[in-house]
């Protein structure tokens, strides 16, 4: 029996313990492992020191070049029976090349969030404008709709986007495929090893600085959220950690107000632990949360914005508090610090949360499944979405034809 292929083609090599999305990515990883496939990590970009050890993982690595004919030599030889784009741009740099050479293979695009959804949020937030569907017509979700539309499957990770996936912008239910953070269940052993309330202290927000909601997040707390919060806690610091502070982050660091700049975690799981309370007033953004994924499974409850919050509950309570108001953000947060009993409460929100709605088990099999079916069905699924046949015969020319241009020019 011949072995199961997949190959992963990413924007950047993983970095799970700098961002949501490398975190997402090695649960991919991890879930195709499981089904033992044989599996390749691809991308153009250069390494970092965070970049996770696929191979201790049993992952081939492959680097790749941009608009490069060798790739399509690589591609012809692995033959993988799978290829996950990570994120739309990877797909418009590598689809049409997957769809010559291996015509036969599954393309499967990983969002991650929609950028164009976020894009719009944050240009909302902006110019100070309320946020309405039409602001989504844009030049960016033409590009990722068009992705997605080109894909056999796209995995989405929050209901909210599935729901303006279908009901906005009409795109059939058959190429998307909801698969949210896929998480350990959180056991009665853990629970009894967390922390408690009297041996934690002091708040905290954790972000990737490349991001541009966690960086506007941060601005958000220094000038609208702390300055009422400090008044209620005088005693308390707030703690800012992510990964890529800029100077212009750094420089919000000051003792004198007990807010401190730390910058980067090692492990964003092993430092929450330690605190009582994270504040997360989130202004834009897309997708699902990872900070909040971290938080429940470390003990930890959060307060944060109805965007911040958005598509991660279903209909369970919050694992503390959900207000947009700054006012009322910063009592509500002076409320679960200060009160043990609300404060355990959000702990058991958090717990039920994580085991009803990410618990991994409820989504691998059959999504694994589902990948499986669809691969014996290929080309029933691509008649019915015949207009993907239509955007690779026409869309991605442009695409193919300035990538073979800049080749021919990089000779």
């Amino acid at each position: 029996m011949k072995d199961k292929k997949v190959l992963f083609i990413g924007l950047v090599w993983p970095e799970p313990t700098s961002s949501a999305a490398g975190f997402r990515m090695m649960q991919l990883i991890e879930t195709f492992i499981t089904r033992s496939y044989r599996i390749t990590f691809a991308s153009a970009a250069a390494k970092s020191p965070y970049s996770a050890p696929l191979t201790a993982l049993g992952v081939e690595e492959q680097s790749i070049i941009l608009n490069d004919s060798s790739f399509d030599q690589f591609i012809l030889e692995l033959q993988p029976d799978i290829v996950v784009f990570d994120r739309f741009m990877v797909e418009e740099q590598y689809g049409w090349r997957i769809a010559q050479q291996c015509p036969n293979t599954l393309r499967v695009l990983d969002t991650e969030d929609l950028h164009f959804l976020r894009q719009a949020r944050q240009a909302c937030v902006k110019n100070k404008e309320e946020f309405s569907f039409q602001e989504l017509f844009t030049d960016t979700a033409k590009r990722e709709i068009a992705s997605i539309l080109r894909c056999d499957l796209s995995l989405i990770i929050s209901e909210s986007e599935m729901k303006i996936l279908t009901e906005v912008f009409r795109i059939s239910p058959d190429i998307l495929y909801y698969l949210p953070f896929l998480e350990n269940e959180i056991t009665a052993n853990e629970i009894n090893q967390w922390k408690s309330f009297p041996e934690r202290k002091h708040l905290l927000f954790i972000g990737n600085f490349i991001h541009e909601p966690n960086w506007h997040t941060v601005q958000y707390l220094k000038t609208q959220i702390w300055p009422l919060l400090r008044k209620l806690l005088p005693k308390v610091e707030l703690h800012i950690y992510g990964a890529y502070a800029t100077q212009k982050v750094l420089q919000l660091n000051n003792p004198k107000e007990n807010f401190y700049v730390k910058g980067r975690a090692e492990s964003a799981r092993l430092t929450m632990e330690n605190y009582r309370v994270l504040v997360a007033p989130i202004q834009f953004g897309a997708g699902v949360k990872g900070k909040f994924i971290d938080a429940m499974q470390t003990g930890t409850p959060s307060v944060t914005t109805t965007i911040g919050a958005e598509a991660m509950k279903g209909n369970f309570a919050w694992n503390g508090f959900i207000e947009d108001d700054p006012e009322v953000f910063s009592r509500k947060a002076f409320e679960l610090y200060e009160n043990e009993t609300i404060w355990k409460k959000a702990q058991e929100h958090g717990i039920r949360i994580i085991n009803e709605r990410y618990e991994k088990r409820k989504y691998q099999a059959d999504f694994m499944t589902n990948l499986s079916l669809l691969k014996v069905q290929i080309d029933k699924h691509r008649q019915q979405n015949f207009i993907s046949q239509i955007l690779l015969h026409h869309s991605m020319q442009s695409t193919k034809y300035m990538s073979l241009w800049i080749e021919e020019k990089n000779k």
